[in-house]
């Protein structure tokens, strides 16, 4: 490779037609690393938590797709909530790509899900067969009887993590009581008594957890995201990447410890920023779609530069503009100001629904049938059905009234609806019309409805229509 810097960070292709090879990474400590362990620990421990957690007797997150019920902590959502899910997607969105135009591939490095698995079942085989160089030997040896062992001790426990992963995620879906308390025995064995749903979500999940984490692999984030692939569109001379530094490491080349000659640079090609790599490249050749900026060829270079008594930085999170232009990074610029406008448009939007939206809906549907009739008392008549939603998460008796109005009257057939949380009910009633007093045409109506407490309420405007309309 040149000695000389290029006039910009070069981007290196990966041969997807390249046969799979099986990366074991180094496992290296540092600042970096250190971060990322209590990042990626920390949302594993919170997606295994979150489904045990509590809210007025109820799972706190549940997502209940049969009875179509939606909970979150003291907010419950239904079916026709959803564009409240499609608001959460893009507030995600943007705030992603707000992450990634400041700082790169962070999420890719330090959140997600797919490091953080992968990163565990890692993590097994160092704990089975031990570091890298005994896992590259492990790999190669001739199958014993201890091979054979340690591979099935390996498999064992990567299944029951999967297993784990899929009931958890199942659980969000199903409820933990119907995972963990639906057993039954089998002889003098306890087996879930799961319905078929249950079965196939966690066989799927299991199967997927397992295939990704074990065997996909970094091929997951080279070949099928497509995220690495929107790095270069989003990406621009002021955002952090993990780079390495041309113009001082090259050339590169071996040398005696406490020694530099005057025709290398600092680089002494020790191979430890590809041995640490989880996705098993070579920061040096430059950016590279595989690249998670997990920063762990930064720790490790890092101490090989304390060990040679070099300065620290060879590797680092740095930018184009910095690196090889030797200008200042422009921290606040045109894009990053636009995506923060419209992520603060959009949870701005999504706090005021959130804060705006009733606990109790009420709907008015006429009866398409028939506009009016003239009932055995000659009142005009009009049918419809109101339907009452109960959005809160206790149980609430509602009444309907008709709001004061000169010759017209509601009829019902119950005078109390009691409605459990997330309970709708549609109801019919009738309302009518004194022909003397209302007038030809239609007239505005509206029907009010009240929690006994007097707690929640809520109305709606529909019409009553006369005969001769």
């Amino acid at each position: 490779m040149s000695a000389q810097s290029p006039n910009k960070i070069p981007v290196q292709q990966i041969d997807l037609n390249a046969e799979k090879q099986r990366v074991h990474p180094r496992f290296v400590t540092g600042f970096y690393q250190n971060i990322r362990i209590i990042s990626m620990y920390f949302f594993l421990a919170l997606f295994l938590l979150l489904p045990w957690l509590r809210y007025n007797d109820r799972q706190a997150i549940w997502f209940d797709v049969l009875s179509q019920h939606y909970y979150v902590f003291g907010l419950t959502f239904l079916t026709q909530d959803f564009f409240f899910v499609a608001a959460f997607a893009m507030i995600a969105a943007f705030t992603l790509f707000v992450v990634t135009v400041y700082a790169g591939r962070v999420w890719c490095g330090y959140a997600c899900p797919q490091t953080i698995w992968t990163h565990l079942y890692q993590h097994v085989e160092k704990w089975v067969i031990g570091d890298r160089n005994k896992r590259l030997k492990f790999d190669k040896a001739p199958m014993s009887p201890t091979k054979a062992f340690k591979r099935f001790l390996v498999y064992f426990i990567w299944f029951a993590l999967s297993v784990i992963t899929a009931t958890t995620f199942v659980s969000y879906v199903s409820g933990t009581e119907a995972i963990y308390q639906n057993w039954q025995m089998v002889g003098f064995i306890p087996f879930p008594d799961w319905p078929t749903w249950i079965w196939v979500s966690v066989f799927i999940f299991t199967f997927a957890t397992y295939a990704n984490a074990g065997y996909m692999r970094e091929q997951m984030c080279v070949q099928i995201c497509p995220y690495g692939r929107f790095q270069s569109v989003m990406f621009d001379k002021d955002t952090l990447i993990v780079s390495y530094d041309y113009e001082r490491g090259e050339p590169r080349g071996p040398r005696k410890k406490g020694t530099h000659p005057d025709d290398l640079g600092d680089c002494i090609e020790c191979q430890m920023c590809v041995q640490v790599c989880p996705t098993g490249i070579d920061i040096r050749d430059g950016l590279q779609v595989a690249c998670i900026q997990c920063a762990a060829c930064v720790d490790a270079c890092n101490e090989i530069m304390d060990k040679v008594g070099y300065p620290r930085g060879l590797i680092r999170y740095t930018t184009e503009h910095q690196l090889v232009e030797n200008k200042k990074t422009q921290v606040l610029r045109p894009r990053l100001f636009a995506y923060l406008a419209l992520l603060a448009v959009l949870c701005g939007g999504l706090i005021f629904a959130l804060t705006d939206r009733v606990p109790l809906e009420i709907d008015i549907r006429r009866d398409r049938n028939q506009l009016s009739s003239i009932n055995a008392q000659g009142m005009i008549e009009n049918s419809y059905v109101v339907k009452l939603t109960n959005k809160t998460q206790d149980e609430h008796t509602y009444k309907i009234t008709l709001e004061p109005q000169d010759g017209l009257s509601l009829q019902l057939r119950f005078n109390d609806v009691p409605l459990a949380p997330g309970e709708s009910f549609d109801m019919p009633v009738s309302i009518y019309g004194d022909p003397s007093v209302v007038e030809s045409g239609q007239t505005p109506v509206t029907l009010k409805v009240v929690s006994e407490d007097g707690k929640y309420e809520a109305s709606k405007t529909n019409t009553f229509t006369t005969q001769g309309q």
